[in-house]
């Protein structure tokens, strides 16, 4: 079995200007720091990963990680999704480099409550089984509002804990009379093994996955699997302007955020 040593596990850091529900979201301002700046100097506490960038299509965002000593990577504006964006970077950082990665990690640029730590609990798995191709972290929903909120994307899963179906609707049902159910939200903290990456994106988006606007749903109606892991961590993303309210409070109280200010 392999260590994280022997492997090369980047993560990357997808963040655009463009954000149809909250436009200018990554630069938007935290505490005195762009969310972005707070992403990109809490994944780049992990010891698992070799190097941290994050892919815009934004001169903006692209200054401004330059400017506190950070590396970004330029892509096109015509990417869908963040996958998209992240294995564009992912090819560029290779031949800059000369080196191929093992392991991609993607971490949603408005996860600005994202801990190192995460990056370990999701990567593990696919280094202690190299039959997992791609894992996403999953949490606990703490109220029935956080559950209907369809900014919040939810999870059921089967028995070893790979995803049966994601939706911005609250599954599993409460409407038959069960009240007590799972309540689980995907966390987007998604390591990728490099060549199932470029797989994925070679995939044509799926039904599933359009009507739900959920990435994870192409490798599922293509008979893959995601296994989701369990975090301790209590994050927030930061969707609409309520979010970063509720992110700054939350920010406040935050013992990391001590450490890189």
């Amino acid at each position: 079995m392999l260590n994280n040593s022997q492997l090369n596990i980047i993560s990357i850091i997808p963040a655009r200007m463009g954000s149809n529900r909250f436009p200018g979201k990554p630069m938007a301002n935290i505490l005195g720091i762009p969310m972005i700046g707070h992403v990109y100097k809490r994944v780049k506490m992990s010891k698992t990963l070799q190097e941290v960038y994050v892919a815009t299509p934004d001169n903006e965002i692209y200054n401004y990680v330059e400017s506190i000593g950070g590396k970004a990577i330029m892509t096109s504006d015509k990417h869908e999704r963040a996958s998209d964006r992240c294995a564009e970077a992912m090819l560029k950082v290779e031949k800059a480099t000369g080196e191929k990665c093992d392991i991609m990690v993607m971490v949603q640029g408005d996860e600005p409550l994202t801990f190192p730590e995460m990056i370990d609990e999701a990567v593990n798995p696919m280094v202690q089984d190299t039959s997992i191709l791609v894992t996403n972290l999953v949490a606990d929903l703490p109220t029935i509002a956080d559950f209907e909120n369809p900014n919040e994307v939810k999870v059921v899963m089967d028995k070893n804990n790979n995803a049966l179906y994601f939706s911005r609707e609250p599954i599993p049902s409460r409407k038959k009379g069960i009240l007590n159910v799972p309540m689980k939200k995907q966390v987007c903290v998604i390591p990728f093994t490099r060549d199932f990456l470029l797989e994925y994106n070679s995939m044509e988006p799926t039904p599933l996955e359009i009507i739900e606007s959920v990435d994870m749903m192409r490798i599922l109606e293509n008979g893959g699997k995601v296994k989701m892991i369990d975090t301790k961590y209590i994050t927030k993303a930061v969707d609409t302007k309520e979010d970063l309210e509720k992110v700054c409070e939350m920010m406040r109280k935050d013992k990391l955020y001590k450490d890189y200010m």
